[in-house]
């Protein structure tokens, strides 16, 4: 039997159903009324989804479009960091929405504190870009994933939990 206890926090997403979602926008905008006639297109580039369209409205709603998409397959969208939309030439504007998927070391220290100034008898430590979360009582545990599913607003990404043993 273990001494202790531990799991990994990490901010991750399944890059397929972003792909699917980004699939899903580019036949809507062939299909939609309001994007007939118009040159609109949405790529993704290893971490980051790229949109070009005439005009900053078409733009934004070509994002929106994307950000209602990527909700329905569930996955967060806090994984979208939206950049400013740029003029590309002519009427043309190009948006990028880099993909986060990893906690920054930022990010890290403010769950460790979270979790130090809960008062859980368990010990956070950072490891690169995940927090690991160790003690000798499971409960302790499992009420340290509950306590961060209900803070994950204020972290301001979405939370995933590994490597619990």
């Amino acid at each position: 039997m273990a001494s202790e206890y531990s799991f990994d926090v990490v901010s991750q997403f399944d890059m397929q159903e972003v792909r699917n979602a980004v699939d899903q926008v580019k036949r809507e905008i062939t299909t939609r009324y309001d994007f007939k006639d118009i040159k609109a297109s949405v790529e993704l580039k290893d971490e980051v989804i790229e949109i070009i369209a005439p005009g900053d409205l078409k733009v934004q709603q070509v994002y929106d479009t994307l950000l209602q998409k990527i909700i329905n397959r569930k996955q967060s969208p806090k994984i979208m960091d939206k950049q400013e939309s740029k003029p590309t030439g002519g009427l043309d504007y190009k948006l990028e929405v880099k993909l986060v998927k990893v906690l920054s070391q930022e990010k890290c220290k403010q769950v460790s504190a979270m979790i130090k100034e809960a008062g859980f008898k368990v010990k956070p430590s950072i490891n690169g870009n995940a927090v690991r979360v160790s003690s000798k009582d499971k409960d302790e545990l499992q009420k340290v994933i509950i306590f961060l599913r209900d803070k994950e607003e204020k972290v301001g990404m979405p939370l995933s939990f590994e490597n619990y043993r």
